[in-house]
């Protein structure tokens, strides 16, 4: 993984194991985890300390090094959290005495406003989408439900295509997905996305099926479960077909909807719910982005701003 010492190969090696195994992390995250924490073994391998012996003073020494080289505040404050709860976890499992990231300050990272389609923008997204399907065409049908079950539900990308029909509740239009660390909740969905749904169901979905699809609520074009790479490209191409609209992705379409549930007087913590974030702090950002529109609005329409 690095050019680090034996202690610390073994220690990151009992880290991986306890983020997998106790912590349920993804694949991803595990993954981003080490990565920020070779670096960190690396250096403090150059300083002749171990893991047991990690301090304050060696994890500011790594920050500095790393601002140093120019690496951008998300990065450095990404790196610091990795920090903290490494070194939390040292102490924790006996593995240091002291644990050296308590006093750690994470730089304040740039928080930037996400990209969102207004609610014009979406209409024409699906009236495209509508307007090309011939002939109960599947993947045309396909494409709808999948932009209609976006916007109402501000799913993942991987929550969707990890969906199976099952999890579908259509007398109470609400669909069961798996989240981050494998947490389960419920999300609801309206009319138009239930009627895109039940087209898909009907009428496009037995049209791609074959022997090996399974329960997957999705299909890509051969009959399996769609994977997460087409739906991007699906949502990107269906998006570029309204002029002047930014260009967004799935992840776009989750920001898409919650913004829009915010200025319809939803309030945070249902927002947070929908969502699936563990922290409210991470679901504040989307008040920043209507209060955004609405500083615009007052702008254009009142006449002494």
């Amino acid at each position: 993984m690095g050019d680090f010492s034996e202690a610390w190969a073994r220690t990151l090696a009992d880290y991986e194991r306890h983020l997998v195994q106790e912590r349920d992390l993804s694949a991803h995250t595990v993954r981003a985890y080490l990565t920020d924490l070779a670096g960190l073994a690396e250096h403090a391998t150059l300083l002749h300390v171990d893991p047991a012996e990690l301090s304050i003073r060696t994890l500011r020494s790594w920050l500095a090094n790393l601002q140093t080289r120019g690496r951008a505040r998300t990065t450095m404050a990404r790196r610091s959290t990795a920090a903290r709860v490494f070194s939390a976890w040292l102490e924790r499992t006996g593995r240091a005495t002291t644990d050296a990231g308590a006093l750690l300050a994470a730089p304040k990272a740039h928080r930037t406003l996400p990209p969102a389609l207004n609610q014009g923008d979406m209409r024409g997204v699906v009236d495209a989408i509508v307007a090309s399907i011939e002939d109960d065409e599947p993947t045309g049908l396909r494409d709808l439900a999948i932009i209609e079950l976006l916007w109402a539900t501000g799913v993942r990308v991987g929550e969707l295509v990890g969906a199976d029909v099952d999890d579908l509740d259509t007398s109470r239009r609400v669909l069961r997905v798996l989240g981050k660390g494998s947490k389960e909740r419920m999300v609801p969905y309206g009319l138009p996305a239930d009627d895109a749904l039940t087209a898909w169901l009907q009428r496009g979905r037995p049209a791609l099926a074959v022997a090996g699809s399974g329960p997957a609520l999705f299909l890509g074009a051969r009959g399996g479960r769609i994977d997460a790479r087409v739906v991007r490209r699906i949502v990107h191409e269906r998006v570029a077909a309204v002029p002047d609209a930014p260009d967004v992705g799935p992840h776009g379409l989750r920001h898409t909807a919650a913004t829009h549930l915010l200025e319809g007087g939803a309030d945070l913590r249902s927002v947070q719910e929908l969502l699936g974030h563990a922290s409210l702090g991470t679901t504040q950002i989307y008040t920043h982005v209507s209060a955004d529109r609405l500083r615009a609005a007052y702008t254009q329409a009142h006449p002494r701003a």
